[in-house]
């Protein structure tokens, strides 16, 4: 117990100093003055490849390439991984949720750290066919999200899956590994095609990712194992999404990356909390799994039918429960704050126009300096509460109802 407690103590320590040093010395600007000129001129000379790919544009290829930035985007693998729960699969569906949750950190941090422009439109042709497009198409560039979380995702999907299945054949690993790359070469590719990235941003995502994903293969048993049946688990991961918050580095200009990480963050959070509750109950590995006569498909069904309208109203009350509560908190303590979207009657005032120009500047100032009576934008905690109860539902709340209707 006390050498958990201990490595614990270091690595919370351990990031708080990093806080600490990276704003004292204004790292992320530092980072960011060798970095962006270099990538910022790889995007401009990377236009005429743009441009040529885009010769041969096509209402199919449009679609084709839409489509696939549609499977692979946040919005999707969020919908995805309560069913990957609920069909018995427990331990890739944290795994999943842990390593989306730490690509989207980490991929955003660095779009953030570099600031670096995406393709210039005009001359590109840029297609956002959906909202989620459009707000990915405000994030900076380097790297690719898309590609970088195809590589990661797939990538650990394709390890479980032989793993489960025990393949040892070349005839079937080969082709597991062709469709994943080939998967990972359309969807890079179909970025420069829809104008939303530059062969620098492709390959910069195509590179953190491997990095990534060869990382997670080294240590996700023992995250697993910690997660599980770890100590202080729950109140580790609490303090550490905390901090994670403000470990996120302040970009050249505001865009919607660090509202991304915060939601993901507070999933993995209320995943991690959920799990820690309920493993023994819902999550260990002799659950019915999903294509046995324990979990039919018509019984996978009804916990769709059940699980996803029940998630969508804790999301609700969440939202709303945290929008009330958060403000009288703040005020009791003292804190002032500010909304940019979700309380309306705390956004707007002349008083915060200065502090509302950058939206996510300026946290280890925040923390370290309440006197400076800086405002701290409230619809950070109120998403971080929203997602962490739509997750906790997911693993928790969700399978009690299914065992209570027999499901």
């Amino acid at each position: 117990m006390e050498t958990v407690a201990v490595w614990q103590g270091l690595a919370l320590s351990g990031i708080f100093s990093w806080i600490v040093i990276t704003s004292y010395f204004n790292v992320t600007k530092k980072i960011r003055s060798l970095l962006q000129p270099w990538v910022a001129h790889h995007v401009v000379t990377g236009t005429s490849i743009i441009l040529k790919i885009q010769k041969y544009q096509h209402k199919f290829w449009d679609a084709l390439f839409s489509g696939l930035s549609c499977v692979v985007s946040v919005p999707f693998y969020t919908a995805f991984l309560p069913l990957l729960f609920w069909s018995g699969h427990g331990k890739l569906a944290r795994q999943m949720t842990l390593l989306m949750a730490f690509c989207d950190y980490l991929g955003n941090c660095i779009k953030d750290v570099v600031s670096a422009p995406r393709p210039s439109c005009p001359p590109v042709r840029r297609i956002t066919a959906t909202k989620d497009e459009e707000e990915n198409a405000l994030e900076y560039g380097l790297p690719s999200s898309h590609t970088l979380n195809t590589v990661c995702l797939s990538g650990y999907l394709l390890y479980y899956v032989l793993s489960y299945t025990q393949s040892e054949g070349a005839c079937v690993k080969l082709p597991a590994i062709t469709l994943g790359c080939l998967l990972v070469a359309l969807i890079g590719f179909g970025r420069i095609y829809l104008g939303m990235h530059s062969l620098i941003d492709i390959v910069g995502g195509l590179a953190i990712g491997l990095v990534i994903l060869a990382m997670w293969l080294t240590v996700h048993e023992y995250a697993d194992g910690f997660i599980v049946s770890g100590q202080n688990v729950t109140s580790f991961w609490a303090a550490l999404s905390f901090l994670l918050l403000f470990a996120y580095p302040t970009p050249e200009l505001p865009t919607p990356s660090f509202e991304y990480h915060a939601a993901f963050n507070g999933v993995a959070f209320g995943i991690v909390a959920g799990i820690q509750q309920t493993y023994h109950q819902f999550h260990h590995e002799a659950v019915p799994r999903i294509f046995t006569s324990q979990l039919t498909i018509l019984a996978f069904l009804g916990r769709m039918l059940v699980g996803i309208p029940t998630i969508l109203i804790v999301k609700f009350c969440s939202k709303a429960l945290a929008k009330w509560i958060l403000p009288v908190v703040s005020n009791t303590l003292g804190i002032p704050i500010k909304s940019t979207s979700y309380i309306p009657m705390l956004k707007g005032s002349a008083t915060e126009k200065k502090s509302s120009e950058i939206k996510q500047s300026g946290y280890i100032h925040k923390m370290l300096f309440f006197s400076r009576q800086d405002l701290f934008d409230v619809d950070t905690g109120i998403r971080f509460i929203q997602y962490a109860g739509l997750a906790w539902s997911v693993v928790d709340l969700v399978p009690t109802l299914f065992s209570y209707l027999r499901l």
